[in-house]
């Protein structure tokens, strides 16, 4: 539990017991467990309760890595003068928004539409019946004893208001979300796809990368739009943007230049000063970023990012039997970035004089620090080819020493107390991890990659998929949790297909439709074609949402529109790829107005627009040739293949003792190609849609 040490013993003392949250699957839930708060979890006990007792519900929504939802914990909930308000006047209940973002989206629209601001900590105050009156995120310890107060007395003494708010609030939550998207015509046409850059440019910041703004986060989706934009179209603005993006990331303070991997955002403009907090999600759409941005420009310091980045996704985020680990903390002793930070004693300490004064430099490293309390948080401003020459030495000595002294800091760095990991398997984010290892293998020709995408996949299908095709969410000390949502089924099927073109093992192809199929039967809503978050067979909530547009991760309803069309090609399944269409028409308005955040939209109108590419591999050398077409980016290209007609795309396409590439679109091919350079020629030779 990541708390002070002297806070700790205060409670032991003080309760000298745990609460029920002991009993929780979530590893946050459980970090809970020594509070005076008398915490439920969500479900029929916590409701009941409310009900018989006619108590005003909290809801209190955070995670495991979230700083200030420690921070909140540390100053209030921690604390008995402040639990004992808590457990006299309201029934308290304590949701992990990582399994339930189910709940998470109500209560955090709802803190928006009173606010206009949300976050985490999130803080709901509702009826009995869940319908929230009130919602903001974070309190410093006196005011929310003062917000305690005040909403106690307002539900006692004006509680015919209270109940107005929450059905107002409430009727507000129900509305259709789907009636906000009007059908655009023409999506068809590649018109609206090629001037979506001219109209979302002003957003870009091309001097430092990222979106415009005080505060950057990578939002992958928007940068791979850009890359496919590039191939489609040939705009080199495009692909500017992206490698001043991806290499400003790498060099900033959002990347652990130590031990790999990104952090969750950058405070600043410049990528400097992150928080802290590590995510699964973040860094499986990163790897898949900087493998496909590696295939167009060979950037061999975008390589490096993968190959470190995956280095510590298997140190430090993979589980014994292959399921991938959720996240880690921003904090540690009670301090956020403390393991990550350094003063330049310790580096001075640590390493011989040339060392330090490599590192020192190359890092910008002070006595004063560049951060908080005389810390140095690691960035550049050069790359490592800038650096070198600017200080005149040879790329190949500078890399060498650069690894050298790494390795000596990380070995430095380990010894310290290491912020916690959340160890819970989340299924929507373990399938973009299975994703980015299959990018990776694509870019780079790893095997070992492969082979830990197989495994995690088998991971999953033996723990995380039900015999009737439901699926989990989550896993957590050896058995399933909660229930899965839209994400876990869209992301998942997105990443079988994948792992069908790495493998062309057509087991993973079926699954991939199977759940689709669950998908459309128990999340589609008939009337307007889009999905909700929730089944029909799921928990009755207030109200059930759609999720449609993209951010830090893509939408589930966009994922699914790209899983149903790639489907409906594999498998000549014209009602998947109409869905699909539908969908797309549904939002297609938006991609101009409202720019980034249908970035996932606006990639799947490229792949549409363009009318991709069928590659068809047959033949017993099928795997590897097709693992040399693929090392290069083809954003809208189809793989399939093997030695069996398993598929209507296949049929008629073997050659007895031959290997044959067939480029095909719209089902017809090219003539076919044993040699694989000819048949990529025929793949690459122009321009698709015209500016």
């Amino acid at each position: 539990m990541l708390l002070l040490i002297n806070c700790d013993k205060r409670v032991k003392e003080s309760n000298g017991s745990l609460n029920r949250l002991a009993n929780a699957s979530s590893p946050y839930l459980q970090e809970h467990a020594d509070n005076p708060v008398d915490w439920y979890e969500w479900g029929s006990e916590a409701l009941e309760k409310a009900r018989a007792e006619n108590k005003p519900l909290i809801i209190s929504i955070g995670y495991s890595s979230c700083h200030w939802c420690h921070v909140m914990e540390e100053e209030s909930f921690m604390d008995t003068a402040v639990a004992r308000i808590m457990n006299q006047n309201f029934v308290a209940i304590k949701i992990d928004r990582e399994e339930r973002p189910d709940i998470d989206q109500i209560y955090l629209e709802a803190a928006q539409l009173i606010s206009g601001n949300s976050g985490w900590p999130l803080n709901a105050f509702a009826l009995p019946d869940g319908k929230p009156f009130y919602a903001a995120t974070y309190f410093p310890k006196q005011q929310w004893t003062t917000i305690l107060q005040q909403v106690s007395e307002a539900y006692k003494k004006q509680y015919n208001s209270v109940t107005k708010q929450a059905a107002e609030l409430t009727r507000t939550l129900q509305e259709d979300v789907a009636r906000n998207f009007k059908a655009a015509d023409g999506i068809s046409d590649s018109e609206l796809y090629s001037k979506l850059f001219s109209k979302w440019q002003s957003d870009f910041d091309f001097d430092m990368g990222g979106l415009k703004g005080s505060q950057k986060f990578p939002l992958p989706v928007v940068w791979e739009f850009l890359l496919q934009f590039n191939f489609l179209t040939g705009k080199k603005e495009a692909l500017q943007m992206v490698t001043t993006t991806l290499t400003q990331m790498g060099k900033g303070g959002l990347y652990d230049h130590i031990g790999g991997g990104f952090s969750r955002y950058c405070t600043d403009s410049n990528w400097r000063v992150p928080h802290f907090e590590k995510m699964l999600y973040d860094n499986a759409q990163l790897v898949s970023l900087y493998s496909h941005a590696y295939q167009v420009t060979k950037n061999p310091e975008y390589a490096e990012i993968v190959d470190e980045t995956l280095l510590f996704i298997k140190n430090e985020l993979t589980s014994a039997e292959g399921g991938f680990y959720a996240s880690i903390n921003a904090d540690s002793e009670g301090e956020e970035g403390k393991f990550y930070v350094w003063t330049k004693k310790e580096i001075t300490q640590a390493l011989d004089q040339k060392a330090t004064a490599l590192v020192t430099d190359f890092y910008h490293v002070t006595d004063s620090g560049n951060w908080e309390g005389g810390k140095n948080i690691l960035f550049t401003t050069l790359t490592r080819n800038e650096f070198a020459t600017a200080k005149s030495l040879s790329k190949e000595a500078f890399d060498k020493a650069l690894s050298q002294t790494k390795n000596q800091l990380r070995a430095l760095r380990n010894k310290r107390v290491r912020p916690s990991t959340d160890k819970k398997i989340l299924l929507s984010w373990n399938a973009m991890m299975l994703k980015g290892y299959l990018d990776a293998f694509f870019a780079f020709g790893n095997d070992g990659y492969l082979e830990i995408a197989l495994k995690n996949a088998r991971f999953i299908e033996q723990n995380m998929i039900r015999a009737n095709g439901q699926l989990w969410r989550s896993y957590n000390g050896g058995k399933p949790g909660t229930e899965a949502f839209l994400d876990d089924y869209a992301l998942l099927a997105r990443a079988y297909i994948k792992l069908y073109e790495a493998t062309f093992d057509i087991h993973w192809l079926d699954q991939a439709r199977s759940m689709a199929s669950y998908a459309v039967d128990h999340f589609r809503d008939k009337q307007s074609g889009l999905f909700f978050y929730t089944s029909d067979l799921s928990e009755n909530l207030i109200a059930r949402k759609m999720e449609l547009t993209d951010n830090v991760m893509p939408s589930s309803n966009s994922v699914m529109a790209e899983v149903l069309y790639l489907l409906g090609e594999y498998y000549l399944e014209s009602t998947y790829i109409d869905m699909s269409h539908g969908m797309l028409n549904s939002i297609a308005s938006n991609l101009e107005s409202n720019g980034p955040f249908f970035a996932n939209w606006a990639t799947i109108l490229g792949m549409i627009t363009s009318k991709p590419y069928e590659v068809a591999i047959v033949g017993k050398e099928a795997s590897s040739k097709s693992k040399q077409v693929q090392r290069h980016y083809l954003p809208t290209a189809i793989f399939l293949g093997g030695d069996d007609e398993n598929l209507p795309l296949l049929k008629n396409k073997r050659v007895k003792g031959r290997t044959i590439v067939y480029v095909c679109r719209n089902k017809i091919c090219k003539a076919p190609q044993e040699d694989v350079e000819k048949a990529l020629e025929e793949l690459l030779a122009s321009k698709i849609i015209a500016l």
